[in-house]
């Protein structure tokens, strides 16, 4: 029943957006250059890695050594907005077409915190990962990794039909209302250090 309802309503919404994912993509190429989209391997349902799909956000900027610079040095004025209201997210729709992502589901984090996690944290693998989630609508990047980690385990003990939608139609009102879109001001949230260090 998830699977047809990711299937069905994520083909809609590309259809909808299309217009909307074509002017991004144009505005990307202008603006930043190749590549338009930013392809990043995460870990999905029961820790299987699989590449999500976003707008790029961030121009390759580094420094006289050839480092990169820092995130925040490098995220431009298009991609704030992008992420201000999700709208780099997008192309993840293609992600539920592939059956990587759900609509709903803890959200997919970096392979490198694959080894830090508690066993109970870990639990979060147990679903499919999804666009947005129950930690999306309670705080987003604005809460601790703790609570965060709390609230994916929730919803993997809790899931279902009517608590998806209740995340979907929450999701479309903070998004509007940009809240808790950065920690700290910023526009993403630290790095997870594990849970010693995180207390």
């Amino acid at each position: 029943m998830k699977r047809i309802t990711d299937l069905t309503v994520a083909i809609i919404l590309i259809v909808l957006f299309s217009p909307i994912m074509l002017f991004i993509a144009s505005l990307i190429r202008i603006k930043m250059g190749a590549p338009i989209i930013f392809k990043h391997t995460r870990p999905g349902l029961h820790e299987k890695l699989f590449h999500v799909y976003k707008f790029r956000t961030m121009i390759d900027k580094r420094d006289e050594t050839g480092k990169m610079l820092p995130g925040k040095e490098r995220l431009t004025k298009l991609g704030i907005f992008l992420r201000k209201y999700s709208l780099d997210e997008l192309p993840q729709l293609f992600n539920v077409i592939k059956g990587d992502l759900s609509l709903v589901g803890p959200r997919p984090l970096l392979t490198e915190y694959l080894s830090l996690y508690t066993a109970e944290q870990a639990r979060r693998h147990d679903v499919k990962p999804g666009i947005t989630g129950w930690a999306q609508i309670n705080g987003r990047n604005s809460i601790s990794w703790d609570e965060k980690f709390e609230l994916d385990i929730w919803y993997v003990d809790h899931q279902s039909f009517l608590v998806d939608l209740k995340i979907l139609i929450l999701t479309v009102v903070k998004v509007v209302k940009k809240e808790g879109i950065g920690a700290k001001q910023h526009y993403s949230m630290e790095h997870y250090k594990g849970m010693s260090k995180n207390l």
